[in-house]
């Protein structure tokens, strides 16, 4: 049974060039070839693909908020990101959204074709030098918190609080603490994590792991 794909890019000659690999390998087929997420939608609803080759930034969309919507419908579908993106955010970002494997555009056709039999598998893919990248990533970001501060069971409950949006009179009653309470803890964590506002305290938290 050949494995089925769809691309979604809006360079013409990329499509034309990607069809041309494909079609020489006798186990996979090209499905479908769309330039924007409307068609591509439409598409996959008459032919459903097994593995959607997506590129990043289109004319129209970008490609990481297509990936949510598909992964709603169809969510046996495997997304490999293809892309000329090499940069740690985007990596992560797509991966965070659901997506089964990122190669760059530079890659060549055993890549490729390695990377949509993995995929397709149910396995993860990363092309080598973008695993070197996020374990480089990942190592800088533990020195970076090599000296977390220590954060208290209930600063921790606050924090998760503050981040679902909740005032600090809406946590005050929630955890049974006068407001003035609340706001102590508010500018404890603060200066624990080295921040200015709420928003700042969020995104810290998250990257160091202390809320999901």
């Amino acid at each position: 049974m050949n494995i089925r794909i769809a691309i979604i890019d809006d360079h013409p000659l990329v499509i034309t060039g990607l069809r041309q690999v494909l079609c020489n390998n006798p186990i996979m087929e090209v499905c479908g070839t769309y330039s924007n997420g409307r068609d591509l939608m439409a598409g996959i609803k008459v032919v459903l693909p097994d593995v959607i080759l997506l590129d990043i930034q289109l004319q129209q969309e970008m490609g990481d908020d297509l990936v949510p919507g598909i992964l709603a419908l169809y969510p046996e579908m495997k997304i490999l990101v293809l892309t000329n993106f090499n940069n740690i955010f985007y990596i992560k970002n797509m991966l965070k959204k659901g997506a089964h494997g990122y190669i760059l555009k530079t890659a060549n056709e055993h890549v490729l074709i390695e990377a949509i039999q993995t995929v397709y598998a149910g396995n993860l893919y990363l092309e080598p030098k973008l695993l070197d990248k996020l374990a480089t990533d990942k190592l800088e970001l533990k020195k970076s918190f090599a000296m977390d501060p220590v954060i208290t069971r209930i600063e921790k409950e606050v924090l998760q609080l503050i981040a679902a949006d909740f005032t600090s009179q809406q946590i005050s009653e929630k955890l049974f603490l006068s407001k003035r309470t609340i706001d102590n803890y508010r500018l404890s964590l603060l200066m624990k994590l080295g921040v200015k506002n709420p928003a700042g305290l969020i995104k810290k938290a998250i990257q160091m792991g202390i809320i999901d």
